[in-house]
């Protein structure tokens, strides 16, 4: 296989259509036939027709017609990546019977096998393991779908669209025919067949239609299922309220499975999930759990109207419908549990994650240029980068025109595949903004920096701010130019009275001054309110003006941002002391300020949480060259401890405040109440030797409260630690959902020898090898959430990686190539880590039959 580099600069629009696509699928978990009957017609006016290639990977192709009859095999050439026609006429019919093997389909992708029930992965590429096609955003066709099984193995057939027809054949295999109205590209079709349990419900659209809601999934698990149904509800109706967007269809089906490479697939009226983004109840789920269904429920089915009615010309364009969606799906759960925290987790996710992307060898524009694997880039870049660049141009617009023109947009472009460009020509257009510089985001990677420096004028009674934004370099993009930033920005006095409320600046300058006249005090600056903007800035806070926006900002996001910069002076100041061997010992004024919060009257507790929460271990790593891993590690667990020895009669004091007694109930102030208990928990963990979290798991009711006891005691060497794991394990080893926390729990332990734990839990029947869940919750917590012990200085670590690597890519290179991403930023590390991460990428890059996938990642890390 080859692993040459697709350019955006070479797209070029499809030489045919297939106008309908009529499918056959003979389901047999070893041998699967599909006949596929298209009608195909040539977009060129030329006399003769370019040839027609087909795209199509493991299959085994029984028989081809053309116009009913068979074709010489003169006339077409087969290899491993698909089928080229050379002579096509204009209009014409084309009948391909090929068998493929779901059993053995361990990639997950195409038509694959899950606890006994068959379903589909396209996106990006699935389709073309099962039949020949054309299979590209841009081709977009009318599909019919005739499913024949067995039926008592599989009583449950479904595809996208309505079902119109069903029966049974002579030798009793009994069928079931779906046709969807709508034109779609072949990465939105889906196809599930298996015994299924089945939640069913109504909607009722703001035009008075009826819609079938169906919720699937396997035998056994309908206990777990209300949540996510009623979430779907809830999505509906947010669409409708506030984008106008109806459903389409009579039918919406959603599907759970355990075996998913992603979190869910939003194909066209039949919804593919991982099961981790279906299942919950209060015994095996936790309040963020919960919300994650809440919010991937909702961005699948808003893909309904961005990414499936209005879909991406190529690959190139992923953002318009990811970024997009991820925008959307964001508001929504804001909307319905607190927009303050949600917004404090997604950017905690974006710089924790995607900053680093930016910063590293894997840095690429929301929009790339090029790539070799698609696969790889479904990244926070595309996702949550490219959601924020949505949120600027909102904040630009203003809620009004953005709306209208979001409604210009889809009824500009319903049925088509277009570009980013079209998004933003509709913003403009609806608006009267010019956003040429703003196009800039798309095109160029990489954090911006913006360096911010005040002056004030007692005399004039003048406040400035004086901006100077620059972007390092990226690979393939050595300059950039200046981006158009939008800041948000309020003024404080030094009482911590707002004297100024939010004001929306627009960078657009590489250097820039705003003047703010009538300020009769100098104030303090609350900077990128909301963060406005996905960039790293710079503000030289004396920490008692980091104490001061930490208790009085009237932004949350501002005042959760005083309380990361205060504990990272403190972070700072330690790793220095602990590379210099002097003494490790903190600011008194420090504890002083989070007794503040502690004692402190917060409407949402949830922000009373954030406040006490330090910044992760991973974030710190990012604002370190070269980085540490373990002096980070120390220099945050003296924090931590020091916190605990300090406060711990009034951490003490707030947990108990905070304890429910009665039902677990899913709702704001219950999960803000047990965000408080819970941080406060882990604090008491580390002076109290586990006696307040062992007793928590004990009395817990729920799975929030057991895994946060569990979390505690999983880094103590205490015997509660040993007691706790066994009795989880012993209540929950026949979940495998409830069993991936168990096995994530051990794998960020911060306790010496996790690795060998790890190693020895891979050997745990619990611990499913090819499932990408499982190695996700033990191989990836491991390396991703574990820095200390992952970075140990004899390369351990990275040796196990290594060899995980390039076992798993053989069966699953999707799940290798993004497990792979921790050794990708060797450039961070002393010289030492340096050589030995590099030792272990070229030993990967060295393997036979490497893919395409992990080829790409490896490869492009290993440049200099």
């Amino acid at each position: 296989m080859s692993n040459n580099t697709i350019f955006l600069k070479d797209y070029r629009a499809c030489d045919y259509q297939i106008n309908s696509a009529d499918l056959i699928f003979e389901l047999d978990p070893d041998n699967t036939i599909i006949k596929s009957h298209l009608e195909i017609e040539a977009k060129s006016k030329t006399v003769n027709n370019p040839p027609l290639w087909l795209d199509g990977e493991d299959l085994e192709l029984l028989e081809i017609r053309f116009d009913g009859e068979i074709l010489d095999e003169s006339t077409y050439t087969l290899n491993q990546e698909g089928l080229l026609l050379h002579n096509p006429p204009k209009l014409f019919r084309l009948d391909i019977v090929t068998r493929i093997h779901p059993a053995t389909n361990t990639a997950l992708s195409g038509l694959f096998i899950s606890n006994g029930v068959f379903c589909t992965q396209c996106e990006p590429h699935g389709f073309r393991r099962m039949t020949y096609f054309i299979d590209r955003p841009d081709n977009l066709s009318r599909f019919s779908t005739t499913i024949i099984a067995n039926p008592t193995k599989y009583p449950v057939m479904l595809s996208n669209g309505n079902c119109v027809d069903t029966g049974t054949t002579e030798a009793g295999q009994h069928w079931v025919k779906w046709e969807d109205p709508f034109l779609k590209p072949s990465y939105l079709f889906a196809l599930v067949a298996g015994k299924l349990d089945l939640l069913e419900d109504k909607f009722i659209t703001q035009s008075g239609r009826e819609v079938t809601l169906q919720l699937y999934v396997d035998v056994g698990e309908l206990d777990k299922t209300t949540h996510a149904m009623e979430s779907l509800k809830k999505s509906m109706r947010w669409d409708e309220e506030v984008y106008g967007r109806e459903y389409d269809l009579d039918i919406f089906m959603t599907v759970a499975v355990r075996d998913f490479n992603m979190g869910a697939m939003e194909n066209k009226g039949l919804n593919i999930f991982n099961s981790k983004y279906i299942l919950a109840n209060p015994k095996i789920a936790t309040d963020v759990d919960y919300e994650n269904i809440l919010g991937v429920v909702g961005h699948e089915y808003f893909h309904n109207w961005s990414g499936n009615r209005v879909t991406c010309r190529d690959w190139f364009q992923l953002s318009l419908k990811e970024g997009l969606t991820v925008f959307r799906d964001q508001n929504f759960t804001a909307d319905h549990t607190s927009a303050a925290i949600k917004r404090i987790d997604d950017v905690n996710v974006l710089r924790t994650h995607q900053f680093a992307e930016d910063a590293g060898p894997l840095a690429h524009p929301v929009q790339p240029r090029s790539y070799i694997e698609i696969d790889n880039f479904y990244t926070v870049t595309i996702y949550n980068k490219g959601a924020e660049l949505i949120r600027m141009q909102h904040t630009l617009l203003g809620p009004e025109k953005f709306r209208i023109a979001m409604d210009l947009y889809f009824q500009r472009h319903d049925g088509q595949a277009v570009c980013i460009e079209d998004f933003v020509q509709a913003m403009e257009d609806a608006s009267g903004i010019d956003l040429t510089q703003f196009k800039r985001w798309y095109h160029q990677s990489g954090t911006p920096f913006v360096k911010i420096k005040d002056f004030y004028d007692d005399q004039k009674k003048q406040y400035k701010l004086l901006l100077n934004q620059t972007t390092p370099a990226t690979p393939g993009q050595p300059e950039k130019r200046a981006f158009h930033i939008p800041l948000a920005v309020g003024l404080l006095d030094q009482n911590g009275n707002e004297i100024l409320s939010t004001q929306i600046l627009q960078i657009t300058q590489n250097d820039q001054e705003f003047i703010f006249d009538n300020i009769n005090t100098k104030p303090i600056p609350s900077l990128f309110r909301g963060f406005s903007a996905p960039v790293k800035y710079e503000f030289s806070y004396l920490p008692e003006d980091l104490a001061l926006l930490m208790v009085n900002d009237t932004d949350s996001f501002s005042r959760w941002q005083a309380a990361q910069e205060l504990a990272l002076l403190q972070i700072n100041s330690l790793i220095v002391a602990y590379k210099t061997d002097a003494s490790l010992q903190l600011d008194s004024n420090y504890i002083t300020s989070l007794r503040q919060i502690i004692l402190g009257d917060f409407n949402d507790q949830a922000l009373q949480a954030l406040l006490l929460t330090l910044p992760n271990e991973q974030y710190i790593f990012q604002l370190q060259q070269p980085a540490d891993p373990f002096a980070i590690h120390v220099a945050r667990e003296f924090l931590r401890k020091t916190i605990a020895k300090e406060l711990k009669t009034d951490l003490d004091s707030l947990y108990h405040d905070n304890v429910i007694t009665g039902a677990y109930c899913n709702n704001a102030n219950d999960n803000a109440k047990r965000r408080v208990k819970n941080i406060c928990l882990s604090y008491i963990s580390l002076v109290d030797a586990g006696e307040q979290a062992w007793h928590q798991y004990q009395a817990a009711n729920n799975m929030t409260d057991i895994m946060a006891a569990l979390t505690a005691l999983a880094s103590l060497q205490v015997n509660y630690r040993l007691q706790a794991l066994q009795d989880f394990y012993q209540k929950w080893q026949a979940n495998a959902l409830v069993m991936d926390k168990w096995l994530m729990v051990q794998a960020t332990s911060t306790l010496p020898n996790t690795l060998e734990t790890v190693k020895q839990l891979m050997q745990n029947k619990v611990f499913q090898p090819k499932n990408p869940n499982s190695i996700r919750a033990l191989i990836g917590a491991f390396v991703n959430g574990n820095l200390a012990q992952f970075h140990a200085i004899d390369g351990s670590g990275y040796n196990f990686l290594a060899n995980e690597v390039i076992m798993i890519d053989k069966f699953n290179a999707q799940v290798a190539a993004t497990l792979v991403r921790p050794l990708l930023h060797w450039q961070k590390f002393d010289v030492v880590r340096q050589q030995l991460i590099q030792q272990q990428l070229e030993r990967i890059l060295a393997t036979k039959g490497l893919s395409k996938n992990t080829f790409e990642m490896v490869s492009k890390a290993l440049i200099d």
